[in-house]
């Protein structure tokens, strides 16, 4: 019996203008997603490629010609004719703005290619002075609505922390967090649906938060780390990748990546062994990969510790082989 295969119509193509270059793309591609394959970079915080757009960082601002307030490169979809900029002297200000408010107030030192934005943007963080001093953990927890203090001036203020070190499978670096709602996202509706991150407080105390604050071992948290891997900043990461950046012994250019199936169930979704000195680190999962886009359960995630054969009852008799 023949099965029909319905597949989608085909999208008519549009031309458009990016940075005085004509370009040709099917309706509904957005600027992000053009200038990536004309190969022009835009800088992104907040965009996640499994996640539907939020435009909280507004570092992937755009111009577009008649329009009058800039627009996310990540959402705003590119119309027939429309001419874009993606580097104006209005953009390349903006984006100084936006990296020199987050570089004050935020510990960007694990976030990727941050030192390069702020060189070709010319940014500096430190012109609004000194950094505030951390606050005691759980003193920002503890903040409500309505009750910010202002500072003096004479400080940045900061949302530096502690750490949450309150598991054995992964930290919760709040000081690293740039309230960009990938970590609520992939934990709610659009993937997990555990629902156990949101967002407390207003303002500058905004902060991400389990529900109703509780711990996280209290919280709907099923620890399947997918929030791990959506967090651009490092302030949600491995124990072990934390644990071993504390220690100076963190190095990603010795690593290496091994992609493999997952063994723990028949489902057969794909993981990523990230190894360093014959050890694995962490794992994640190929966003492209139809099973998991990028997802991964708990033991797919954080159960991989058996390989290696820790303590005197592994493998007795056998040898560590390379990972």
């Amino acid at each position: 019996m023949t099965v029909p295969v319905h597949l989608a119509p085909p999208k008519r193509l549009i031309d458009a203008t990016i940075d005085g270059e004509e370009v040709r793309v099917p309706e509904g591609t957005t600027v992000l997603d053009a200038c990536s394959a004309s190969g022009t970079e835009i800088p992104t915080l907040c965009y996640g490629d499994t996640l539907a757009p939020r435009n909280a960082c507004r570092v992937c601002v755009v111009e577009v010609e008649g329009a009058r307030t800039l627009a996310p490169a990540c959402s705003r979809k590119l119309e027939p004719g429309m001419s874009v900029n993606t580097d104006s002297e209005r953009v390349r200000h903006s984006r100084k703005l936006v990296l020199e408010l987050l570089g004050s107030s935020v510990d960007l030192s694990t976030t990727p290619k941050v030192p390069e934005w702020m060189d070709r943007y010319e940014a500096e963080p430190d012109r609004f002075g000194p950094r505030a001093e951390p606050a005691p953990l759980g003193e920002r927890d503890a903040r409500r609505a309505g009750e910010h203090e202002a500072g003096d001036g004479t400080v940045a203020a900061t949302v530096e922390q502690p750490p949450k070190i309150d598991n054995d499978l992964y930290v919760r670096d709040y000081s690293k967090c740039i309230m960009c709602y990938k970590c609520v996202d992939a934990c709610g509706d659009q993937w997990q649906n555990s629902f156990a991150i949101g967002v407390a407080g207003r303002g500058f105390d905004a902060r991400i938060s389990t529900e109703h604050d509780a711990p996280l071992t209290d919280s709907a948290c099923v620890y399947c780390g997918n929030c791990i891997e959506v967090c651009p900043t490092g302030a949600l990461s491995f124990a072990t990748e934390f644990d071993m950046r504390q220690a100076g012994t963190w190095d990603e250019e010795a690593q290496t990546e091994t992609t493999t199936i997952c063994t723990y169930c028949g489902v057969g979704c794909n993981l990523t062994l990230h190894v360093q000195e014959n050890e694995i680190v962490k794992v994640t999962s190929p966003h492209d990969n139809p099973v998991t886009h990028g997802n991964l359960c708990i033991k797919g995630r954080f159960g991989f510790q058996h390989v290696q054969r820790r303590g005197e009852g592994a493998g007795k008799g056998a040898e560590k082989g390379p990972l």
